[in-house]
């Protein structure tokens, strides 16, 4: 049986678990007068069964599968002649991923000699070995485990404490899974940017004027200069995104105020997905939109004024990006709008306050918070974007305010740094580590002004 066979055994055998160990707990509680004389619910006696069927199981199977071809791989290389184990160990992977290939099936670089062909057909010998052995290890230790458990139901056995416990077990591993994930990927990250800063000072990153990042082969190309100062990418970025929330907040927290406190309730259960539709849309389509629609329609207008629009502006993305962020701020501002409790409105009314003033004096400053976070979350987004800029802002770096000029962020010269074969020993591919370092930090400060403003003002209407 193959692994993924095994896994829809499992499930199947383990929803037969839970229903053996609930009708088990049901009989058991027919002769003491019921299931109200059970510590626990009979649920959750059917969930301790199956609990016991399936995680001895998954743990063997886990562990199986982690050490098998490691396993296999020594066993079929003890089988190899003397001159195959001697390679050295470059050349003897180079072997081994023949052999694979053609236990896969796939291509392999040159004709098979017949000691390879022999040990590909031992490989699979060992593999239909292991598979059948995993099979009969993991349905022992899932039977053996269901029938144990079952037959100690009793009405004395906490079987709601095990589940719960079981859990909380799942859920701390689970959340100490993404912190270690998160950890590693910062720290990936900041090992990386340190090896760029040993080759270019921080001070010429974080304060240089010019960004060209292609490295020289010859001491006389041209046009490969290698400069690293980041300033330019920085100031494109934070150009696009002012453009972009200039565009989306004032849209989105109108709209968000209007459908909340303006709008019948079947207009708003109609236009509220209607207007969250656009944050579903992927970012490539806004990208075709900007390019094809928005960046020519700008330049028309500025040469219509008199007005030098380069073809691809920081304006045409800004825009399109701001479009895209209104359902960011619109959707979390209506929902922290309507969490505002019904309580304040009615005091303000009993004051003589009138709608307006209820909701510029109460209801916006109660309901601030949820909406400076939400605004500092699209502030990230459009941080993020990188599509829309691709195709409609372009990829020069020049350091410009003037939105009608083409400009580039740090997540497009991110892609661009890491496009095609790259050297991992190089400052242009290290480069991308570091704008990636730097772009954490500023999303990383972000997130704590907005959970220092939200816990600021829930003090205040607490």
């Amino acid at each position: 049986m193959s692994p993924a066979s095994l896994l829809v055994v499992l499930l199947l055998l383990s929803s037969f678990a839970y229903y053996l160990g609930r009708r088990r707990a049901f009989a058991v509680a027919g002769k003491i007068g019921g299931s109200r004389h059970l510590h626990s619910r009979p649920t959750y006696y059917g969930s301790l069964t199956a609990l016991s069927c399936a995680v001895p199981a998954l743990l063997v199977f886990g562990a199986w599968i982690a050490f098998e071809d490691n396993v296999i791989t020594s066993l079929v290389l003890s089988d190899l002649p003397q001159s195959f184990r001697n390679l050295p160990e470059e050349r003897l992977s180079l072997v081994i991923n023949d052999i694979r290939n053609l236990v896969n099936g796939n291509i392999v670089s040159s004709r098979p000699e017949p000691s390879i062909l022999t040990a590909a057909a031992r490989y699979r010998e060992y593999m239909d070995i292991s598979h059948k052995a995993l099979t009969a290890f993991t349905l022992s230790a899932a039977g053996l485990s269901m029938v144990v458990v079952a037959r100690r139901i009793s009405p004395a056995l906490r079987a709601r404490n095990y589940v719960e416990r079981a859990l909380v077990v799942f859920l701390v591993a689970c959340s100490t899974l993404a912190i270690f994930t998160t950890v590693g990927i910062v720290f990936s990250v900041l090992f990386e940017a340190l090896r760029f800063f040993k080759a270019v000072p921080l001070s010429e990153f974080l304060f240089g004027f010019q960004w060209s990042p292609q490295i020289a082969i010859r001491a006389d190309q041209v046009g490969a200069s290698g400069a690293f100062g980041a300033v330019p990418v920085f100031v494109g970025t934070l150009l696009i995104t002012l453009i972009a929330m200039v565009v989306a907040v004032p849209i989105g927290l109108f709209s968000a105020i209007y459908l909340s406190e303006y709008a019948h309730r079947k207009f708003r259960d109609v236009a509220k997905p209607l207007l969250e539709i656009l944050a579903g849309i992927p970012t490539v389509v806004y990208g075709f939109f900007a390019a094809l629609m928005v960046a020519p329609f700008v330049r028309r207008a500025g040469e219509y004024f008199g007005l030098d629009v380069a073809s691809e502006s920081a304006l045409a993305a800004g825009l399109v990006m701001g479009i895209m962020i209104i359902p960011f701020v619109s959707s979390l501002s209506d929902d922290v709008i309507n969490a505002v409790p019904q309580s304040l409105r009615d005091g303000a009314y009993s004051l003589g306050a009138t709608q307006s003033e209820a909701i510029k004096h109460v209801v916006l400053p109660a309901a601030l918070p949820g909406i400076v976070g939400s605004i500092l979350l699209a502030v990230s987004r459009a941080i993020g974007e990188t599509m829309i800029v691709v195709m409609a802002a372009g990829l020069a770096a020049n350091l410009t305010l003037n939105p009608l000029k083409a400009v580039t962020t740090v997540t497009v010269q991110i892609v661009t740094l890491l496009v095609g074969d790259q050297e991992f020993d190089s400052p242009k591919t290290l480069a991308a580590f570091a704008l990636g370092l730097v772009l954490f930090l500023v999303t990383l400060v972000l997130n704590i002004i907005a959970l220092h403003v939200v816990r600021r003002y829930r003090e205040q209407y607490e």
